[in-house]
């Protein structure tokens, strides 16, 4: 018997909300019935990426239920957008707004699920990553279970890159198992790309088509002396979040650009940017992915719609490129299906970290469950 559940999702791109109402038949069988997102006012993503910055107490709480009032619209949405009620759907499945991730030492993530339950009456399951780190691992990245057991190839080795605020991929020998599984964070995605866009010009949120990253000319020269990083030598299990690769990080790509390059353009930042995101991913993958001469490489997340970024990747990575929609669905909600499907999981008492992704001592059933309200006795 099939149940349903939504999954919801904010990653490090600070966009807005990502919902997904998902079908669940078994473990290993996933469809998408509908997907919202819902965008956040400028006012909200400000004030967000200042709690990240400042980290005052009182911000955090504030911040925390306004997260989860968003999350729960969401939720609404995506249920009216499915035409079912809420009665109809067995649980919530919520990751959150990453505000600190220390990989393997501590992970917060805001978005009142008491919130969410009270205003969509759903069970919600969240704080999925404290479990994975109480058991040695990093917390992340929590979605390999959802790309080994849904979306891996049939017959053929696949890698499922995510192009997020920052990069993950995960390898899956075939779909329907985690056993060979290799996945981690790679580094900057899009944020890096976006942060340097907004510091030569602030009326851009993004690098809209790649088109600066196309006009400039990245100095190949930065991106060595940066893949020199510690981060981009360490074997997986690894992840990583804007405390690394944030504002400030971008600040110093910038000016060691026009550090290098005597009349460096903005564009050349970009293009830098954009380098740097494209050959850590693909030095990961040639690394760490046994050889697979029938593997494929499937792109989601939100720098699969800039083209630029696509190319190059095409152009640079050893295995065939394939954009995740060519197969499955729409690319945006791929991660809030993983969520909802995470958050059936647990449901179901099923464990849902794979160990050799975070570094876990073994498999955990994740997440805190909260009821979906007050019944009568």
């Amino acid at each position: 018997m099939s149940e349903l559940a939504v999954g919801l999702m904010s990653g490090t791109s600070i966009d807005g909300v990502d919902a997904a109402l998902v079908e669940i038949e078994s473990a290993g069988s996933a469809r998408l019935v509908a997907f919202h997102c819902e965008p956040f006012p400028e006012e909200t993503r400000e004030f967000i990426l200042r709690v990240i910055t400042e980290g005052r107490v009182h911000n955090v709480t504030i911040l925390d239920v306004a997260l989860g009032e968003a999350f729960a619209r969401a939720a609404a949405q995506v249920i009216e957008h499915g035409s079912v009620t809420s009665a109809a759907v067995s649980v919530i499945g919520s990751h959150g707004q990453t505000i600190w991730h220390e990989p393997g030492k501590a992970t917060l993530q805001l978005g009142n699920p008491a919130v969410i339950a009270e205003h969509v009456g759903i069970p919600v399951v969240s704080d999925f990553r404290s479990r994975d780190i109480a058991a040695g691992g990093q917390g992340a990245p929590l979605v390999p279970i959802a790309d080994a057991m849904l979306f891996g190839g049939t017959g053929h080795g696949r890698v499922l890159l995510n192009i997020g605020g920052m990069a993950n991929f995960t390898w899956v020998p075939r779909r329907g198992s985690i056993d060979g599984v290799v996945a981690c964070d790679t580094g900057p995605g899009v944020a890096v790309i976006d942060a340097v866009t907004r510091l030569i010009d602030p009326a851009a949120r993004f690098d809209e088509s790649g088109a600066r990253a196309r006009r400039g000319d990245p100095v190949d020269e930065v991106v060595d002396e940066l893949l020199e990083h510690p981060f981009f030598q360490k074997p997986p299990p690894k992840s990583t979040g804007r405390e690394l690769f944030g504002e400030e990080y971008a600040r110093r790509l910038v000016a060691r650009v026009k550090d290098r390059r005597s009349g460096a353009t903005g564009d050349d930042c970009v293009a830098t940017a954009l380098s740097l995101t494209v050959r850590a991913v693909c030095e990961h993958v040639e690394r760490w992915v046994p050889p697979n001469e029938d593997a494929d490489l499937v792109v989601s997340g939100g720098g699969a719609r800039n083209p630029a970024l696509v190319e190059r990747l095409r152009s640079y990575c050893g295995l065939s490129v394939r954009l995740f929609e060519e197969e499955f669905f729409d690319g945006d909600a791929k991660e809030a299906v993983a969520f909802a499907y995470l958050g059936w999981l647990t449901l179901h008492g099923m464990p849902g970290n794979v160990p050799p992704a975070t570094g876990a001592k073994g498999l955990r059933v994740l997440g805190s469950v909260t009821p979906s309200g007050a019944r009568s006795p």
